[in-house]
């Protein structure tokens, strides 16, 4: 099929590249020029594991352009993947999607199908397909299917080309089939995905409602883990208890700083904010929310607790993404820490290995940067570590000992086993678990 996919971030283009490797045509079209610069020349924009092989092996498939009325004038089926950003109310940003609605109302020339995959509030869609049909230049159809993502960064293609389920919501028998016949490769051998047909606002409500829930057990085992510090458990082996249940599962039980990235934090005050203005409000998702807020600084507050006085200090962090495979920064634990830490006079390094570039357009000079681990550490008083790099836990406790003035580590993501820690014979603190040894002057 003749496919455009607006937007070239995450979802646009790892659907877009997805969709060329079953066997579509497609276009993607961004406004940026220099992301499609690059994009034509096999060059990713995102740091993204197997995306730029993928890209290669269907570069004859794939055009990228910022010619929107070219992209859309032929299209069968139009895949919305622009941002949805949160505005300073919690409320989700549509102005992206209504201007490449607006666009495709000004340039479709044919019958099609427009497929929203960026998350919107619930009842979007219907408000969209009314503006579609009310403003298009010319007597076409268009209907509108939501078809939200479930990919997470660092695994995106492997989430989309063996998701765990294709949701898809229409409203018309015609948007239904040729969703179907988009994905028939996919739903089929190798790939075995299930496909689930429901309503647009069920559709919509099944994005929310998994990435809140996700969010809110990462919350939930986060506060217990605090509760096991203080009672003498460990919340490896309570988390370890629970898994095996299988009414609970294993996954998303890691006891930890928070989460980040650009869905779950936004999805829940999204969320929280449409049930508020529809008098339901979801307080475990309000709950959810500050939580996590709190849990951010829950290293930072140790390191206070520990030492009255942090100024001067050489603080080494390691990891700066908000989790591993990824680039992203947003909404990083790491960027909170930094920021609490900068109104001291504390002499700070990070080692993160590759996202270093995205840290100097944030804070500049205000920090050093490193991307070696053991230069990181040298001459430091402090390390803090916020992301579960492989780099990070391979990395022997040891080294710290070698390489670090004092060896206090604060471990966000219990990178290391508590009898590591006991051998090594240094100042250890990570969450829910108890503290190794005692703070080192």
């Amino acid at each position: 099929m003749k496919i455009a996919v607006a937007g070239t971030g995450y979802v646009g283009l790892v659907t877009g590249v997805a969709l060329a490797n079953i066997g579509h045509s497609v276009i993607c079209v961004d406004v940026d020029e220099s992301k499609i610069s690059m994009l034509s020349n096999g060059v990713s924009p995102i740091f993204e594991d197997g995306l730029e092989d993928l890209m290669k092996k269907n570069k004859d498939r794939i055009v990228y352009t910022t010619d929107y009325k070219m992209a859309y004038k032929n299209a069968e089926v139009i895949f919305v993947g622009v941002g949805t950003p949160e505005r300073h109310d919690g409320s989700a940003n549509l102005d992206y999607v209504q201007k490449v609605c607006e666009q495709i109302a000004e340039y479709v020339e044919n019958d099609c199908v427009v497929v929203i995959k960026s998350t919107v509030p619930i009842g979007t869609n219907d408000k969209l397909e009314e503006y579609l049909n009310n403003n298009k230049k010319l007597g076409v159809r268009i209907s509108v299917a939501s078809n939200p993502e479930f990919l997470a960064q660092g695994t995106a293609i492997k989430d989309t080309l063996h998701a765990s389920r294709i949701v898809v919501g229409t409203e018309d028998k015609r948007a239904n089939i040729v969703m179907r016949e988009i994905y028939k490769t996919l739903t089929a051998e190798p790939y075995n995905v299930p496909y689930l047909s429901m309503n647009r606002r069920s559709a919509e409500m099944v994005k929310y409602a998994s990435n809140d829930f996700l969010a809110l057990k990462i919350s939930y085992i986060n506060e217990v883990a605090n509760l096991c510090e203080t009672i003498g458990a460990n919340i490896d082996d309570v988390t370890n208890g629970m898994g095996f249940d299988g009414r609970i599962g294993s996954k998303f039980l890691n006891a930890g700083i928070g989460y980040g990235g650009s869905c779950f934090p936004k999805d829940t005050k999204a969320l929280h904010w449409f049930s508020r203005e529809n008098n339901a409000e979801l307080k475990t998702v309000k709950s959810t929310i500050e939580v996590n807020a709190k849990q951010k600084l829950r290293l930072f507050d140790k390191l206070k607790k520990d030492c009255e006085n942090i100024a001067g200090l050489k603080v080494a962090i390691l990891g700066a993404s908000f989790k591993p495979g990824t680039d992203d920064l947003r909404e990083a634990p790491s960027i909170d820490i930094i920021n609490a830490l900068s109104d001291y006079d504390l002499d700070i390094v990070v080692y993160d290995p590759v996202s270093i570039a995205k840290l100097k357009d944030i804070f500049g000079d205000r920090i050093k940067y490193s991307k070696s681990i053991s230069k990181a550490l040298s001459g430091s008083d402090v390390c803090i570590i916020t992301t579960e790099w492989p780099q990070i836990v391979n990395y022997k406790l040891n080294d710290y000992k070698k390489y670090m003035n004092t060896p206090n580590i604060y471990d966000g993501r219990n990178c290391y086993s508590i009898d590591e820690a006991k051998k090594a014979k240094i100042y250890y603190n990570s969450i829910g678990r108890p503290a190794i040894g005692s703070y080192l002057k």
